[in-house]
């Protein structure tokens, strides 16, 4: 990604990180396009196949790493485009881990 956005990426004052690399260097808005560009490179690189294994990786690993660096699930549906916090959810996977070392004992009994 780095080299990409360093030297790779055409000049352009679109906001889109994914552009065309031959004229009209438009954006690239389409996820099965930039899905099938990753699952490409990410095979270049000798990582075996999975599922997920295109742009809904990167969308997964931002998510889950905005929350383990603090982010709420608004500002994680706020920067993924989601109008549902559910939809977040399935994106934003919680580390069990360290949600138990915050949770509050149970006791067992009713309320």
């Amino acid at each position: 990604m780095v080299s990409y956005l360093t030297t790779t990426r055409p000049t352009s004052p679109s906001r889109y990180v994914f552009l065309r690399l031959k004229p009209p260097f438009r954006p690239l808005v389409r996820a099965c396009g930039i899905g099938r560009l990753v699952r490409r490179a990410l095979e270049r690189t000798g990582i075996p196949p999975r599922t997920p294994m295109g742009a809904h990786l990167f969308r997964h690993t931002a998510a889950s790493l905005m929350v383990q660096h603090g982010a709420t699930f608004k500002e994680v549906a706020d920067v993924l485009g989601h109008r549902s916090l559910q939809t977040t959810g399935l994106y934003a996977k919680l580390d069990f881990t360290n949600l138990a070392a915050v949770a509050l004992p149970w006791n067992g009994g009713g309320q």
